[in-house]
């Protein structure tokens, strides 16, 4: 059934189901955005603008979170965790009167099931050991090896320094194993970049 969301249109944030987001709230819209949903749902759908500009349209595909710890200021700001429950395909952006834009959408059903073979997860692994060392980050691999697919994958996914469309390609992956194969990619083409450059593959 379609459902009616109230998004937070963020250029280069994605959350992903069973992840975390922490979010800084200052604007005003997104005040009166956390307000409303605070006594509804408590969801926020996280959805990104196509460009960077006010009122741009926005991708077919996002993730719906639910607000977690959150940490009222006293000049009305906000912090707070959101975590990341469903995706979700917009239908339509709806014509409203609130400050903030909602959106028609419907459930994208994941399998939270799915694995990676042997020879995809070590693959990867030895990719993003590259990757790392090329970046000059420090990783915990002993921790990262036990984590399980479904939280390497899109964890990493989540925080890639990679360009909002690259993130959005893999938010709308079709399912584990092809989100996998294109960060792969997606490390690949940027450890053989300058580093200092943005990465534009999917714009």
């Amino acid at each position: 059934m379609p459902i009616r969301l109230s998004i937070f249109p963020l250029p280069g944030a994605i959350l992903f189901p069973g992840l975390q987001l922490p979010l800084h709230i200052f604007e005003p819209r997104y005040r009166a955005l956390i307000g409303d949903t605070l006594v509804r749902s408590r969801q926020i759908a996280m959805i990104q603008p196509q460009r960077p500009v006010e009122g741009a349209p926005l991708y077919q595909v996002g993730c719906i979170g639910r607000i977690g710890e959150i940490e009222a200021m006293d000049d009305g700001r906000y912090n707070l965790i959101l975590e990341g429950e469903s995706r979700f395909r917009m239908i339509r952006e709806l014509d409203v009167a609130t400050a903030f834009r909602q959106v028609e959408g419907e459930l994208i059903e994941d399998d939270e099931n799915e694995t990676l073979s042997h020879a995809q997860r070590g693959g990867f692994e030895q990719e993003a050991r590259e990757f790392a060392d090329a970046q000059g980050y420090s990783v915990d691999w002993d921790s990262v090896e036990r984590l399980d697919d479904q939280s390497l994958i899109n964890g990493v996914s989540q925080i890639a320094p990679f360009d909002p469309a690259s993130k959005q390609a893999l938010l709308e992956a079709p399912n584990l194993s092809a989100r996998c194969e294109l960060l792969v990619q997606l490390m690949q083409f940027f450890s053989r970049g300058d580093g200092g450059e943005e990465i534009t593959t999917l714009q």
